[in-house]
């Protein structure tokens, strides 16, 4: 054991460690930049910080997602009723198929299709009686989904509150992926579906939100017809500014009839004003 790790509180052990030039700009990020060196080695601070940061990732990735408490979340947010989410699974039974096979996360399971089908909102479903439908999916994050999804969406409906959207029950669906949100939006007749999901977590953000918005969704489609808004996370994108990118897209959409790549952010900022003197809303139907 070297000096640094016998004596870790003495100014030698602190002279040890050699300083790194780019240390003043380690306020601007949190990416692991300017750690200093032992030697040829990285301090021993650092070194657990990484380990512990490994540690997080991996639990929220295995992480089960609480859908009683999510619920509860959702209902005292005034995101919706109680009993009005629908809770749903994708074809991916476990976890452990979920992270080997992708494909089957990205489909519902067959319970869960038919489940949707007998609900009696599924018999309108070609006419698109929806405007916009929100699906949560644990993702690779479960924890993102539980400590962002409540109060990201009590700051989305607040923001289109006066509108008048009709939305769709929510959904929540287990061992999901993104695509899952196509299938879930056709199925309840929402001519938009916007999914929140957990992210792959990163060694600084094992919270981290993802939010993907498809017009007209149906099984089939491509990444290509989405679009996405990253990081969403008290220490990331804040809520406040990711419902105004989100609310921008959703009225441009319908609007312009269109997503993904065609559908361009062009938002300038949170505390702009979103025109709407175009909004579909305001047209005649």
């Amino acid at each position: 054991m070297d000096e640094i790790d016998r004596h870790p509180g003495d100014g030698a052990a602190a002279a040890a460690v050699t300083d790194n030039p780019w240390e003043a700009l380690r306020r601007f990020t949190a990416a692991r930049i300017a750690l200093g060196r032992a030697g040829v080695s990285l301090p021993t601070k650092p070194q657990l910080a990484f380990q512990l940061a490994h540690a997080q990732a991996r639990d929220a990735v295995h992480l089960a997602l609480d859908t009683a408490l999510l619920q509860e979340q959702l209902q005292e947010q005034g995101v919706c009723a109680a009993g009005e989410v629908l809770l749903l699974h994708s074809a991916a039974p476990d976890r452990l198929t979920y992270l080997q096979r992708p494909d089957l996360g990205r489909r519902l399971s067959d319970e869960s299709r038919a489940q949707m089908l007998a609900a009696p909102f599924a018999a309108t479903a070609q006419a698109r009686p929806y405007d916009v439908a929100f699906v949560i999916a644990d993702g690779l994050s479960s924890l993102a989904v539980g400590q962002n999804a409540a109060p990201f969406l009590a700051e989305l409906k607040y923001r289109i509150a006066a509108e008048g959207w009709r939305c769709a029950p929510p959904v929540i669906v287990l061992q999901g992926r993104v695509a899952v949100a196509d299938e879930v939006g056709e199925l309840l007749g929402a001519r938009l579906v916007v999914i929140l999901i957990g992210e792959r977590p990163g060694l600084s953000s094992p919270d981290s939100m993802g939010l993907y918005l498809t017009w007209m969704p149906a099984r089939g489609l491509t990444d290509a017809s989405r679009n996405c808004i990253s990081n969403v996370r008290p220490q990331g994108l804040r809520y406040e500014e990711a419902a105004y990118k989100l609310h921008y897209l959703m009225a441009q959409a319908h609007r312009r009839g269109l997503s993904g790549v065609a559908l361009k952010d062009e938002t300038a900022g949170e505390g702009d004003e979103l025109d709407v003197r175009g909004n579909f809303l305001l047209a005649e139907r």
